[in-house]
């Protein structure tokens, strides 16, 4: 017994010029320019990786932030794979249900911390991941508290800690974790 062959959408790509491509005017996703430029610079590193999905009249249903990438990149042209046959029920519930899939997911922070240590070491920009400085900082440093102090009855309490560092990204890291054990720091080269 044969399966019936199904047509998925992402089994046919094209390319489409941006100038017609529609946003989905109620598209409840937000992207700040931020994360525009973050997406931009993945495009740049890697290629265009996930094309948009599109109606049949070029309105966009997946891949808005994409889009706006592509646009600011000067880019003519996108790959796209289009929804044939899609209720307007289900391009609209598409719309949501692809941004919030991928946030429903977590993470293995232990197994992530190996990598962003691996690729460090491998001297790769780990901003291109998407996670911010202090995002990675929750991953390497486990926040302590600092000790109060003891009185030394009017003695002075200042000391002065000098951490060598490697590189700019773990000075950062370093840096971050200081501040936020509330320790007043300065930044030092040498």
């Amino acid at each position: 017994m044969s399966k019936p062959e199904i047509d998925w959408p992402a089994d046919k790509v094209e390319r489409r010029k941006v100038s017609d491509l529609t946003p989905y005017a109620r598209n409840s996703r937000t992207h700040s320019d931020e994360q525009v430029a973050q997406i931009a610079a993945s495009i740049k590193e890697w290629g265009f990786t996930t094309p948009v999905l599109i109606d049949p009249d070029g309105g966009i249903i997946a891949g808005h932030g994409r889009v706006m990438a592509a646009q600011r990149l000067g880019l003519e042209d996108v790959p796209c794979i289009i929804a044939q046959g899609w209720s307007d029920a289900q391009k609209r519930a598409y719309v949501i249900a692809d941004n919030k899939l991928a946030l429903n997911a977590g993470w293995d922070n232990d197994l992530l911390k190996i990598e962003f240590q691996e690729l460090e070491s491998l001297r790769f920009d780990l901003e291109l991941t998407g996670f911010s400085v202090e995002e990675m900082d929750g991953l390497f440093y486990e926040p302590t508290e600092p000790e109060a102090p003891k009185d030394l009855s009017g003695q002075a309490e200042r000391f002065e800690v000098i951490i060598e560092c490697t590189d700019e990204g773990e000075q950062e890291r370093a840096y971050n974790h200081a501040q936020a054990g509330g320790f007043e720091c300065r930044i030092s080269t040498f």
